[in-house]
């Protein structure tokens, strides 16, 4: 045990030296949610009445957290790809650092990337005129960065078997693009018709995005806030079982 975490801090600082040498990445993930907070954000304020809250950054600001939370790790397999073309994943095969260690310290690079732009994002949006309980922030910003360690568990396996980024652009967008539209993140799906309602009800991330939003509006112990913390936590293993298969079924 003392040696698979010794491998996995060695894969962990490598690939966060990577993201400190070159962290144009890091502030392009960034940019965009800041961006909706400037521009679409003041668009609700009218609306927050509608929206049954009366500061509808509780709601905006959950929602764009686990975009970036889904946005963010979902792309992580490309640079696994860049990886393998040039032969640095073959070359950790041949040590012999367990696959799981190959996998969980780049995961544990993205959460800790994910957790610092969750951080900086809410801190933007406190003088645009979020207001939120410090213990509900917290849990949002823990259930995003569990998020991203599912999505970026996933996104490296399926780098790894697809090892294209022709086969996996195209792939990740016809799955990214529904779950944004389904799961609430823009605007609450109680807004939506009933049909399209009760299509969300079946996927996992409206549940995350209803459980981050109650826990900014002070409900962190509510059902909704642990409904979906549960959820997260069961996409994690889920997530780190498929990518751990995958690392060890392309190493034998």
């Amino acid at each position: 045990m003392r040696v698979f975490w010794r491998d996995t801090w060695r894969v962990f600082w490598r690939a966060m030296r990577m993201s400190l040498r070159n962290p144009a990445w890091v502030i392009i993930g960034l940019a965009q949610p800041v961006l909706y907070l400037v521009f679409f954000g003041p668009l609700l304020e009218p609306l927050a009445g509608q929206l049954g809250t009366g500061n509808a950054y509780q709601l905006f600001v959950p929602g764009i957290m686990v975009q970036l939370g889904i946005f963010g790790a979902m792309f992580v397999g490309f640079g696994l790809i860049a990886e393998v073309r040039a032969g640095v994943v073959e070359s950790q095969r041949v040590t012999p650092a367990s696959r799981t260690a190959l996998l969980l310290g780049r995961v544990l690079r993205d959460v800790v990337v994910l957790f610092v732009q969750a951080v900086l994002l809410v801190l933007v949006a406190l003088p645009m005129g979020l207001r939120a309980p410090l213990a509900g922030i917290v849990l949002g910003v823990v259930i995003v960065a569990l998020l991203g360690a599912s999505l970026s568990s996933v996104s490296y396996a399926v780098a790894l078997t697809v090892k294209s980024e022709d086969v996996m652009a195209p792939l990740l967008n016809a799955v990214a693009f529904p779950v944004l539209l389904l799961s609430g993140i823009l605007l609450p799906m109680s807004l939506a018709p009933g049909w399209l309602e009760t299509l969300s009800e079946i996927n996992p991330f409206k549940h995350v995005v209803d459980g981050v939003r109650s826990a900014f509006a002070g409900n962190v112990t509510a059902t909704d806030s642990w409904v979906g913390a549960l959820i997260t936590v069961a996409l994690v293993v889920l997530g780190l079982w498929y990518g751990t298969r995958t690392f060890r079924r392309e190493s034998s």
